[in-house]
């Protein structure tokens, strides 16, 4: 199932109703440690978040959560037979906690787009890390490598701006914005004025209804971005 329509079955329902339920798996969108933790009162289910695109056959990734996940829940490592790179746009690794291009290698890759050569060859590509004549899928996704070694999902690339020559990933700033404790969900676009200029704007989902001081927002962005990342 993905995430959102996990909470929907669990929003206002007796722990009964997943009675009988031992493994959960969860994939499609970014799972929240609010939604792990929520699940636990509903019963002692194992529960998987699962990564993985059509083109590499579903799942590749996959992480085993606990109860005390952090409010962002990476999606794993990868599986057996399955390899996994963060590269920049030369095909570079970038270090931990860098954002990066996901690359995944393995058996279990397409053959390519039927009837569709040029998209086929823009996607998979040769894996430079790899055996001879071994390929690899473009997925464009963003994430970066944890220091444990698990791989955290921050957003598509084709969400990648540049404002006053800086290349921004939106998906990071989301993802930083949901580690407040008052926040469950966070987007992030660009507002086009043509007399100051483009501008980030942030929208936060408070938890629980907290009510939330943009100022206080504001002030935790800037305290854990650059400042042109700020909304």
């Amino acid at each position: 199932s993905v995430p959102t329509v996990l909470t929907a079955l669990m929003a206002g329902r007796s722990p009964d109703v997943l009675r009988g339920v031992r493994v959960v798996y969860l994939g499609g969108e970014t799972l929240s440690g609010q939604t792990v933790a929520r699940l636990a009162e509903f019963g002692p289910a194992t529960v998987w978040n699962q990564y993985g695109p059509t083109e590499t056959t579903v799942s590749v990734i996959c992480h085993r959560c606990t109860q005390h996940e952090e409010s962002v829940v990476p999606i794993g490592t990868p599986q057996i037979n399955c390899h996994a790179y963060v590269l920049d746009h030369r095909l570079h690794p970038v270090p931990v906690a860098v954002v990066g291009e996901l690359y995944v290698a393995g058996i279990q890759l397409a053959r390519g787009y039927h009837s569709r050569p040029a998209l086929t060859a823009e996607r998979f590509v040769a894996n430079p890390y790899g055996p001879p004549g071994e390929r690899m899928y473009r997925t464009g996704d963003l994430v970066r490598w944890h220091p444990d070694g698990n791989l955290e999902y921050l957003g598509r690339r084709d969400l990648q701006v540049k404002i006053r020559g800086h290349r921004i990933e939106l998906g990071e700033i989301e993802a930083t914005l949901t580690t407040h404790p008052d926040i469950t969900h966070a987007a992030v676009t660009v507002h086009h004025d043509p007399h100051t200029g483009d501008r980030l704007v942030g929208y936060v989902v408070p938890r629980n209804h907290t009510p939330l001081d943009p100022t206080t927002i504001h002030t935790f962005a800037a305290d854990h971005l650059p400042d042109y990342m700020v909304p």
